[in-house]
């Protein structure tokens, strides 16, 4: 399993120019799935993601997670993060889970994370516009 989690002030999914998922301050997540994974490993980086300390404290310290600070998570599916691109220029996915697998353990991460956070999510095998006001810039790359 795969997370690009980016702080953001804002960010918002589209689907046929339409806003399905959209949040204020908190994290935007891209997730991915490989063969491998577990509920065990989308128990860890449930924990991962909302204890990571990327907000800023009083003393303007990376030192607060999303929860403390009262964020939302907008949450995308992304198989391109386990695209391998050791041989030639295009891309090989052939270590990204298949879209019947990946969209079950995908809508599990996202129940798990909705028992403890507000959740936006875009539609899974869709098309997305996604944009996004990176905050910091701060962006963490979590594998599991």
């Amino acid at each position: 399993m795969k997370i690009v989690a980016q702080r953001v002030i804002k960010s918002k999914v589209e689907v046929s120019n339409k806003v399905v998922g959209e949040i204020e301050h908190g994290l935007m997540l891209l997730v991915s799935f490989t063969h491998t994974d577990t509920e065990e490993n989308i128990d860890y980086m449930v924990k991962k993601v909302l204890g990571l300390r990327i907000f800023d404290d009083e003393s303007g310290v990376m030192n607060r997670s999303v929860l403390d600070v009262g964020g939302s998570i907008l949450s995308i599916s992304q198989f391109t993060l386990y695209a391998d691109t050791k041989k030639g220029n295009r891309p090989s996915y052939i270590n990204a889970l298949s879209g019947d697998k990946a969209t079950v353990l995908y809508d599990k991460f996202n129940e798990k994370l909705r028992q403890f956070i507000k959740v936006e999510t875009g539609i899974f095998g869709s098309e997305m516009k996604v944009s996004l006001i990176n905050d910091g810039p701060v962006t963490i790359i979590l594998e599991k």
